[in-house]
C-alpha cells in the first residue's frame, strides 16, 4: 500500500499513523509537507492526522483546508482514491468540502481525552472490512471540538445513504446518553463521502494497534485499508 500522511504545522499524530500503517502493510508511508502541490506518484491512501494544525486558529482545520497540498488531496478523492481524516484531519475534511457538516465545541466545553467505545455501522467499505457490522470496538478520543453537527436534511441524507461510519456507544454497544461525550448529532463519530472513499472520524484508531499500549481494536481499520489498496 502506498500511503501518504500529510504533515501540517501543529500536527502531532503523524508518527502514530505512520506506525499503524507500517504495521498493517509492512511499508512506511510517505510524509508529505503541507506546502507540496502534489502527492507521491502511485499514492493509494492519503491520511490527514490528528493534532492542532495552525494552532486551531480561526476555526479548527480552516487554515489547513486551504493549504497547497489540499488541491492534490481533493483531486485524489475525486479519482476515487482513499482519504482518511482522523480528529483534526476530520475537521480539515469538512472545512475543505470533502465531507459535509461542521465540528463544534464539545457539549460541556471541555477537552475530552479517554478511551471510547464505537459501534461499527457497516463492514463493507475499504475502511471497515476488518470489522463486522454492529461490532463494538474500543479506541481513543482526544479533542475539544468533536461535536459533529449538520442541518436536518444533511443528517437525513447521511443516514439514508448509509454514510455514518461509526457511532459513540458504551461497552455493550448501546448508543446515546453518557456514551456520547461530545454531543454529536445522532451519536455520529465518523462519516463517509458519497463514494465511500473518504472517511472522517474523531476517534483515534491509531492509538490502539498494539496490545502493549492497551488494545488492538484500531488495527483492523488499517489492515482493511492495506488489503483494499
Amino acid at each position: 500500500m502506498n500511503a501518504a500522511v500529510i504533515l501540517f504545522p501543529g500536527s502531532n499524530r503523524e508518527r502514530d499513523v505512520a506506525n499503524a500503517l507500517k504495521r498493517a502493510s509492512g511499508q512506511a508511508p510517505a510524509i508529505v509537507w503541507h506546502a507540496e502541490t502534489a502527492l507521491p506518484e502511485g499514492t493509494d491512501l492519503v491520511v490527514l492526522p490528528g493534532g492542532f494544525s495552525y494552532g486551531d486558529y480561526l476555526r479548527c482545520g480552516a487554515i489547513a483546508a486551504r493549504a497547497p497540498v489540499m488541491d492534490a488531496v481533493r483531486a485524489h478523492a475525486a479519482r476515487g482514491g482513499l482519504v482518511l481524516g482522523i480528529c483534526n484531519g476530520f475537521q480539515i475534511l469538512v472545512e475543505s468540502g470533502l465531507l459535509p457538516g461542521i465540528l463544534t465545541r464539545n457539549k460541556d466545553l471541555r477537552f475530552i481525552c479517554k478511551t471510547q467505545h464505537l459501534r461499527v455501522e457497516r463492514a463493507d467499505t475499504a475502511f471497515t472490512r476488518g470489522y463486522e457490522a454492529g461490532q463494538t470496538i474500543e479506541v481513543c478520543v482526544a479533542h475539544g471540538e468533536g461535536n459533529y453537527f449538520a442541518d436536518p436534511e444533511t443528517v437525513a441524507r447521511l443516514e439514508g445513504d448509509g454514510r455514518v461510519a461509526f457511532r459513540y456507544c458504551d461497552a455493550s454497544g448501546q448508543v446515546g446518553g453518557l456514551a456520547n461525550a461530545n454531543g454529536s448529532v445522532n451519536d455520529i463519530a465518523g462519516i463517509y463521502s458519497e463514494g465511500l472513499n473518504v472517511l472522517g472520524m474523531m476517534p483515534h484508531p491509531e492509538n490502539l494497534v498494539d496490545a502493549a499500549v492497551g488494545g488492538t481494536d484500531g488495527a483492523a481499520l488499517f489492515a482493511g485499508l492495506a488489503r483494499a489498496a
